[in-house]
Order: structure tokens, then sequence, then C-alpha cells
């Protein structure tokens, strides 16, 4: 159901130029994704939530600030 959105997170935290903990919380958004055991809404919100998070962080470069507000995009519009 996320594999295109999992996709792209995982883009971004295999990406070396991109700081550890920011790189760290996108996997953790790929396990919520993909093997949560809540209702995909509550999965999604939280999701957004550590996104929205990380696209704030004064280390992140624009670039991946601006894939982060594009996967936040896609999953808004999953939402239900």
């Amino acid at each position: 159901m996320f594999e295109d959105i999992i996709e792209l997170i995982k883009q971004v935290s295999e990406d070396r130029s991109v700081p550890r903990n920011i790189r760290e919380k996108c996997t953790d958004c790929i396990k919520t994704l993909d093997g949560g055991k809540d209702p995909v809404d509550i999965r999604i919100n939280t999701v957004i939530s550590t996104l929205d998070e990380v696209s704030n962080d004064p280390n992140i470069p624009m670039y991946t600030r601006t894939q982060i507000w594009n996967i936040v995009s896609l999953l808004e519009s999953r939402r239900k």
C-alpha cells in the first residue's frame, strides 16, 4: 500500500549527506508504515508528525527538506 512512499523515504535514509539523526528517523518511519499494527490513519499521522519534525531540523539539506515535503504531501493524500 505504501511501497512508493517507502521507496522515497528509503532514498532519504540512505543519503550520506543527510545527518544521521534524520536518517534514523526516516528508518523509523519506514518501520511504522510497513509493519505497524495500528490502523492506517494512525500510522500515516505518526509518520507525518515525525517527518514534519525532521523538516524543521536546521541541519537538513534544502533538497532533502523538499523531498520530505513531497513525501508528506503524498501521505496526506492517502488519508481517509
